[in-house]
């Protein structure tokens, strides 16, 4: 699939909008890559939550020139302004993008919003040549996802998806053991998660009584290119997780920390076949609690793998492997109480447990073990957490290397897309073939309708003309 807005699109934006300049301005980043002690300038999008926290840890590694959010309340945009009083603010990040005069001085751009307004920040700022860390998971869509892997690539940006687990040296290791064969060849995986912990389906599954919008929320910027709904105190902030519109439910959130060092170690990309199970299905809120069955091919010289994910309660009990399969991890890990989310690799030599959402932390049933003292020994060793994964990016554009970021988009989108055609199959109930490589799906007629959205006039995110 070859994707991107489309120049028709674009102009009529910038024109509609006068943001001209964001079509029309130079593809390149104002820094000098070979000059290595540059300050990186970076505009953050998105800094209330754990966007503070990624603009701040930024912000220790340059300076921050411009940052916009949809609320201007202290734990949002006014509070990340009082940090940094020299940054020029904004409310709509496509005012803060068609800046020419801010533009030209920013090299690079945090992404933090909600799920829904990851895609166009971040494709709107590399098309002017500008480096991009985005928050996990790296869509909504799986169109999305893709769109982002192939503007990266064709802008030659560095890039960084917030999945900060990928920074822990455990977890490099755990993948190196698990790709050398320490367990032997991996034909099946278990992933669980201790989410969701928003409000979601059973409790709510239909749309939030209307009411007025709190004073300092920009509701329009908040929708973005979500379809228009009345403010309801429920979406914003945090829980708009839950709701289909924004968020990506606990596979969304999770998956891309949880699921990361198995879809590293096991060198995953595209599922052939994606089937599902799940509760209290609904066209608002995510499920209840849901069963994924995920198959990919063999890859070199690995063998066929299934990956199955598991959310949520089913009749008040937890969705988790077998019993035989916890108590064997348990087992292996000396212990007798499972984690609320970890992952369990079934090879042919024994097994590998995780009890950790970054996958840091593994007991190989051979006796070998991954933690925070291992390091890794054909990796890179960073080891600095959510601060390292943002260093390793900035050493990426420094160095102008983009591979140095190992959660780069050539990874991120991949990683992403296939957790999101799990709620493609959660949504529509039925299994599906995907052609990953030709971003073609059959054997379900309804799949495409969630694997692309509509957008909202002005908003737009569309395939090729």
């Amino acid at each position: 699939m070859t994707t991107r807005l489309t120049r028709r699109s674009a102009l009529k934006f910038g024109a509609a909008s006068g943001l001209g300049y964001l079509f029309t301005g130079p593809a390149f980043s104002v820094l000098k890559a070979a000059d290595s002690n540059t300050r990186v300038r970076f505009a953050g999008v998105g800094v209330g939550g754990k966007g503070r926290s990624d603009i701040e840890q930024a912000g220790k590694l340059g300076d921050v020139v411009a940052l916009c959010d949809v609320d201007e309340a202290d734990k949002h945009l006014g509070g990340a302004a009082k940090k940094f009083d020299k940054a020029k603010t904004y409310f709509d990040f496509r005012k803060l993008l068609g800046d020419g005069e801010v533009m030209k001085n920013v090299d690079a751009v945090v992404v933090s919003t909600p799920d829904h307004t990851h895609a166009l920040p971040s494709i709107l700022a590399m098309r002017q040549g500008k480096h991009v860390y985005c928050q996990k998971p790296l869509t909504r869509t799986v169109f999305e996802a893709r769109l982002m892997m192939e503007t990266a690539k064709k802008y030659k940006v560095c890039t960084q998806m917030g999945n900060q687990g990928t920074a822990a040296n455990g977890l490099r290791r755990a993948a190196e053991l698990v790709q050398a064969g320490e367990i032997g060849a991996v034909k099946e995986v278990h992933v669980w998660t201790n989410r969701p912990i928003w409000p979601q389906a059973p409790g709510v599954t239909k749309r939030l009584a209307k009411m007025d919008v709190p004073a300092g929320v920009h509701w329009d910027e908040f929708l973005g290119g979500a379809p228009d709904r009345e403010y309801g105190k429920g979406y914003h902030p945090f829980n708009w997780r839950g709701w289909w519109d924004f968020g990506t439910g606990a596979i969304g959130d999770m998956a891309c920390h949880t699921a990361n060092m198995v879809f590293m170690g096991l060198k995953l990309a595209h599922p052939t076949k994606v089937s599902a199970e799940a509760g209290d299905v609904n066209p608002e809120t995510c499920p209840s609690w849901a069963h994924v069955t995920m198959e990919f091919a063999k890859r070199g010289d690995l063998v066929p793998c299934t990956l199955h994910w598991y959310e949520g309660k089913r009749d008040g009990k937890k969705v988790l492997p077998s019993d035989e399969l916890v108590q064997k991890a348990l087992q292996v890990a000396g212990t007798n109480k499972l984690v609320e989310s970890g992952s369990i690799l079934v090879g042919e030599k024994g097994i590998a447990y995780s009890p950790d959402d970054y996958g840091a932390n593994v007991f190989f049933e051979t006796g070998t073990k991954t933690g925070g003292n291992t390091k890794p020994e054909t990796m890179a060793s960073n080891n600095g957490g959510d601060q390292g994964q943002k260093a390793e990016w900035v050493e990426a554009i420094k160095a102008n290397k983009p591979a140095l970021a190992l959660s780069n988009f050539d990874y991120a989108a991949p990683l992403t897309e296939a957790f999101l055609l799990g709620n493609v199959a959660i949504r529509t109930g039925k299994p599906f073939d995907w052609d990953g490589a030709n971003f073609k799906v059959s054997g379900n007629d309804q799949a495409m309708k969630y694997i692309k959205q509509e957008y909202r006039k002005g908003w737009e995110v569309t395939e090729k003309a």
